[in-house]
């Protein structure tokens, strides 16, 4: 067949497009009747295919037509006519079949590594770093269909430098809001540098999916540039013809410039002076109408994010991170580029739909490079499982591959299990998959889990989840346990914390509200005070999720907020539930939007349910049409799903908002298919079915109140008689008896089972020991005192010696007292200790010195050990789990929990040791890692230096 002949469409060709696109159609709502899909018809608007369906379609045309389609037809194509033409094309140009090269050698980054700027105070700073230190070495290199485009350091200052004059020559100030709406590309780098040369804030904004849409686009974007206060619109030439248009809808807007425009116009650039306290950019998280969200984030907040990641991650000179995410997000802007930017890391990176188009190309690029760090959300994962055929991964060698994080949406155990066992084959290791929690309003990460550890799954009981929001351990046989991924610990220098409904804190275990703090957290919204007052609570933002900790560790459960993240993009309901209630045959006020998981993508289905009094199949099949048109203009994409629902289907509150959760629980139950109960009915038990819970609730907030005003009184009764009895009993073994006795009694009193364990090692009495315990709760003592089956002396520290109260009774106790900040003092209260443990009095230490109310074993102070090492005297390490949930730091509210006390073995000096502070730093070592194993707590030593 010539050339000529094959580039004419053939009927065939065009029955095999129309019956694929059918197809899929019906796959995607089997519930309702087929779209007749048209040459002409909309992939969007009319067939409802969203970019993952777009996606599954090219899939299938390339394998039912053995071509190889570009990455062009999944960008621009509108019409089932544009395939067409693209498979016309591509059967004349012939298949090519996607073989993976074998990885070269490591490419030349034109200098030596460079460490990374410590001292610098601005994203600014960091670029003159490298450009000062390492001008020509390899930053970015640009993946691109027709090859791959280097950027060095010197470049990337060089192109940023004539851009931000261009900047500063069009008007563009300090403090200017700069929006850009670039693809992934070199111009996409050069213009965010370029704004901030100039002294600008750049406002990223996710760009067209397609050429034909760019009006559109950018009319829905207003909202967000209105807010902003942007100034200047950085994108494609094709944008130009509406510049006008804009400038009239945002009246703070001037131009509308591409980055070869900027460059051309480029005047002699005055540097601004930045300090850290200086916003660096707005973070957008909101949809784009109603009232949009720009997260605040300075380029303090950012370093200190990225410090704080990198001193978990730990990055080595020779790391190459592999990146198809989008950099409007904030994953792909501040975690792939900035975060690469940062540590000096060469960065590969291709766009979001070369990804969607051919996921292979993730995992060969990963090969090619020899990437040791890659990331993505969860259905990007799904994608390669249900995509990738394992001829197309021929060759490829994932074993470089060290950190891959997984985040930006709810993380499936499913998913993450089936990846490892499937990319093992061709090297991937399962423990390098790390699920990680992040959120815009903390710069980017919050929690990390351990490196090398590999995801860790928590089954917990379906029932008491369920019911109590009690994540219970599910027993090994129950088939119906729910399962939650760990996202890690919170980073350095990062708190979370677990709150009920009423604000107070949560033990371990309980699921409730994710609240942070630390200093990558935003001081807000822009122009937004309503948002930014609800997302602060007594100093702690919300992150909107909910969640449990277990072992210092973040699960995360679901989402308070009402955001969709729907193939990894936020749609907001409220304002596509109000432009659809404005739809004519749609009841106002009657329309629900909402996520449903989807299993087969790991990600969640957009539903929208809406009232309607249609009966006629054919009107209610064109309002369906417009309802799925009116959502792809504002969420970016057709929704999976439009049911039509009779009157009185959608719940709603007393006070007329829309119930989602519950209106979600109707769709998910009845699914809208076949014979129905009574809309009456349905409202009955479903209110029924939410008060018993309601209740359930109440009574568990109520009981909690009763039982810490129960306890602090079973506490106020005993308190008095044990202090002064302590205080005239004569001997030490009797006030120890007293107190043993008063402690296990008190405990008994209060519901708290204390277990203990390890007894029986114990040293006899005649024999010389010091102990030591972590530190979580003021009850530590009283918990000690009722385990120990033998006296021993607390060492406390000096302030409580001064103390009226507290001070006299350690002292009839025999307690010692260690001063802390006086050095001179400390080095003699050692001296002065190692004397008693001579003496074979029996000391115990918290060589913590103090406790959080985070979970984590802080670093230990070295006194216990020098005085063991010196007295020649063995140390017995003593775990203590459970006593933080039952009264954290900071908090007078006592709650209801057991505790477990674990002894471990004695730990004798090492006699090969060189000296004495050898020895006592071994000992150190090896009780603080017998301790951190005991309590399964999260180690918050001091991170290494990065």
């Amino acid at each position: 067949m010539d050339p000529e002949q094959a580039s004419r469409p053939t009927p065939d060709l065009a029955a095999a497009l129309l019956s694929a696109v059918t197809e899929l159609g019906a796959q995607m709502q089997p519930a309702r009747p087929p779209r007749p899909a048209t040459l002409d018809s909309s992939l969007q608007r009319d067939l409802g295919l969203d970019s993952l369906a777009r996606v599954e379609l090219l899939a299938r045309l390339e394998q039912r037509c053995a071509v190889t389609l570009p990455e062009s037809a999944f960008a621009s194509a509108d019409t089932p006519r544009d395939l067409l033409r693209a498979l016309v094309a591509a059967r004349a140009r012939g298949a090519m079949p996607a073989v993976s090269r074998p990885p070269g050698p490591p490419e030349a980054t034109g200098a030596e590594r460079v460490p990374p700027p410590t001292e610098a105070q601005t994203l600014l700073d960091v670029l003159d770093w490298y450009a000062e230190r390492a001008p020509d070495r390899e930053h970015l290199r640009v993946w691109r269909e027709d090859g791959e485009e280097p950027l060095s350091h010197a470049a990337l200052r060089r192109e940023a430098a004539a851009v931000a004059g261009g900047m500063q020559a069009a008007g563009v100030g300090p403090g200017h809001a700069v929006a850009i709406m670039l693809p992934t590309s070199r111009e996409y780098f050069v213009s965010f540098y370029g704004a901030l040369l100039a002294g600008a804030v750049p406002v990223p904004i996710y760009p067209p999916a397609r050429p034909g849409q760019i009006e559109d686009h950018v009319r829905r974007h207003r909202a967000i540039l209105e807010n902003a206060l942007a100034v200047m619109l950085v994108t494609v030439a094709q944008t130009r013809v509406v510049a006008r248009l804009l400038k009239a809808q945002v009246p703070a807007l001037r131009r509308v410039a591409t980055v070869a425009e900027l460059a051309d116009e480029g005047g002699v650039l005055r540097a601004p002076r930045l300090a850290g306290a200086d916003v660096a950019f707005l973070q957008y998280t909101s949809g784009s109408t109603g009232n949009p969200k720009g997260v605040v984030l300075t380029h303090a907040n950012l370093l200190a994010n990225l410090r704080a990641m990198g001193s978990v991650v730990r990055p080595g000179a020779d790391e190459v991170f592999v990146s198809w995410l989008p950099l409007y997000h904030d994953m792909g802007l501040i975690g792939a580029w900035l975060g690469s930017l940062y540590f000096g890391i060469r960065l590969v990176v291709m766009s979001p739909l070369a990804f969607l188009a051919r996921p292979s190309r993730w995992l060969r690029a990963i090969h090619e490079h020899r990437a040791t760090i890659s990331a993505g959300p969860n259905f990007a994962f799904e994608l390669c499982l249900r995509r990738i055929e394992d001829r197309e991964l021929e060759h490829v060698d994932l074993s470089s591959l060290r950190r891959c994080f997984n985040g930006a949406e709810a993380v499936s155990p499913a998913t993450i299990e089936r990846f490892g066992e499937r990319f093992a084959r061709f090297g991937f290791r399962p423990t390098a998959m790390m699920p990680v929690y992040g959120l815009a309003e903390n710069a980017l990460g919050l929690t990390f889990p351990p490196l090398d550890r590999g995801p860790r799954v928590d089954r917990i009981a379906r029932g008491d989840f369920m019911r109590d929001g009690r994540a219970s351990p599910a027993r090994p046989d129950d088939e119906t346990a729910l399962r939650f991924v760990s996202c890690g610990a919170p980073l350095p220098g990062h708190e979370l914390r677990i709150v009920d409904e009423s604000g107070r804190e949560l033990p371990e275990r309980e699921q409730g509200r994710v609240q942070f703090r630390g200093p990558s957290a935003t001081s807000g919204y822009f122009r937004n005070a309503e948002a930014s007052r609800a997302l602060f609570v007594d100093g702690w933002l919300d992150s909107g999720d909910l969640g449990y900790v277990a072992g210092g560790e973040l699960y995360l459960t679901g989402r308070r907020k009402d955001v969709v993240i729907h193939a990894g993009r936020n749609v907001f309901p409220d304002e596509i539930e109000e432009a659809v209630g404005e739809l004519p045959g749609v009841r106002k006020g009657r329309v629900a939007v909402f996520g449903s998981p989807d299993p087969e993508t790991g990600t969640e289905r957009l539903v929208v349910l809406a009232e309607t009094r249609e009966a006629d199949a054919a009107a209610r099949e064109a309002l369906r049409a417009r309802v799925v048109a009116c959502v792809a203009d504002l969420a970016g994409g057709p929704p999976d799903d439009v049911c039509l629902a009779p009157p009185q289907t959608i719940l709603k509150t007393s006070s007329g908002k829309v119930r989602r959760a519950a209106s979600r629980e109707v769709y998910e139950r009845q699914a809208f298919g076949g014979a129905r109960r009574p809309v009456a009915w349905q409202m009955a038990r479903l209110a029924a079915g939410a008060l018993v819970p309601e209740l359930r609730r109440g009574l568990r907030r109520l009981g909690a109140v009763a039982y810490a005003g129960y306890a602090w009184g079973v506490f106020g009764l005993m308190a008095p008689v044990v202090w002064a009895l302590v205080i005239v009993l004569p001997r030490h073994g009797m006030r120890w008896t007293l107190l043993h006795r008063a402690a296990r009694a008190f405990a008994r009193a209060c519901g708290v089972p204390i277990t203990i364990e390890g007894v029986d090692a114990l040293p006899s009495g005649d024999r010389p020991c010091l102990f030591v315990a972590n530190h979580q709760s003021y009850l530590d003592g009283i918990v000690l005192v009722a385990a120990l089956p033998r006296p021993v002396r607390f060492v406390a520290k000096a302030e409580f010696r001064s103390s009226l109260v507290a001070g006299l009774f350690l002292r009839r106790l025999g307690a010692q007292f260690v001063e802390r900040f006086d050095r001179e003092r400390g080095v003699a209260d050692v001296r002065h200790l190692t004397a008693l443990a001579r003496a074979r009095v029996p000391l115990f230490f918290f060589p913590e010195g103090t406790f959080t109310r985070a979970p984590g074993l802080l670093p230990f102070h070295t006194g216990a050990f020098v005085a063991a090492a010196e007295a020649g005297v063995p140390v017995v390490p003593c775990a203590l789990r459970g006593t933080r949930s039952l009264l954290r730091s900071d908090s007078w509210f006592p709650r209801r929990g057991a505790v477990h006390v674990s002894i471990g073995p004695a730990l004798a000096p090492p006699p090969s040791a060189p000296d004495t502070w050898s020895a006592a730093m071994e000992l150190r070592d090896r009780a603080r890692d017998w301790i951190l194993r005991a309590t399964r707590e999260p180690d918050l030593s001091a991170a290494p230096a990065v």
